[in-house]
């Protein structure tokens, strides 16, 4: 299955509208040109394509939903510019596909940082949640990385936990959480933001802080021992 039109006729074949009406009743996906595909059979179709960047292009640029999300499954992160993650993001209408591209290959690209902390700043929403999302995604996708890394994001996360968009507000709280989850030191750094969060007047906030605090102070939290520098206090 190495052609455009060969990947059409099977995405054409598996359409379903009544998944299309289910995602968006269920999980709030609203996209444009859908066929109705679950994520299970695309992750199948991708496995088939193997990477193929020029393939990838295509497919996304057939404006097909679905084959958007093929893109995401089959471009190779190596490959990616900065021009093509800005081509890319613009689209970006709902989180199920901000996700999977930011969390399949964005994060693991060597723009994966500086492109987080542009688009934290952005107003468009699913623009703004891809820069939480690949912070989100990050530790999982550079495990050598020092604790100054995450550090810089956490300011970032601070500032924009006013905004009570949903998915924005979303991919804060999660950023926040997968950092303070990345080890001892960074837990310890993610409940102070946490806690200096709470104080706010703003509803998404506290809602922000409150989450990450019952999910990172739970006796049983899952915290991580992936490379770090030592805090000290002064």
């Amino acid at each position: 299955m190495q052609t455009l039109p060969d990947i059409l006729a099977v995405l054409e074949r598996l359409s379903n509208p009544d998944k299309v009406a289910y995602k968006r009743q269920k999980f709030g996906i609203v996209a444009h040109n859908s066929l109705g595909i679950y994520h299970a059979n695309l992750k199948d179709i991708a496995k088939r394509i193997g990477r193929n960047d020029d393939l990838a292009l295509a497919l996304f640029d057939t404006g097909i939903y679905e084959a958007r999300l093929l893109c995401a499954k089959t471009f190779k992160p190596a490959s990616i510019t900065p021009e093509l993650m800005e081509k890319w993001v613009v689209t970006f209408e709902n989180w199920e596909i901000c996700d999977t591209f930011c969390m399949g290959f964005f994060a693991k690209s060597q723009y994966a940082i500086p492109k987080a902390l542009e688009w934290a700043s952005r107003s468009a929403e699913f623009e703004k949640r891809a820069g939480f999302a690949i912070m989100a995604a990050y530790g999982f996708a550079d495990k050598k990385a020092g604790n100054e890394v995450f550090e810089q994001f956490l300011p970032l996360i601070e500032r924009e936990a006013h905004d009570d968009r949903l998915y924005v507000k979303k991919a804060v709280n999660w950023a926040l959480r997968n950092i303070g989850k990345r080890n001892i030191d960074l837990h310890a750094r993610a409940i102070e933001t946490a806690q200096r969060i709470l104080k706010a007047e703003s509803i998404s906030a506290q809602w922000i802080a409150s989450d990450a605090l019952k999910q990172l102070q739970k006796p049983d939290a899952n915290i991580l021992d992936y490379p770090r520098a030592v805090y000290r206090s002064s």
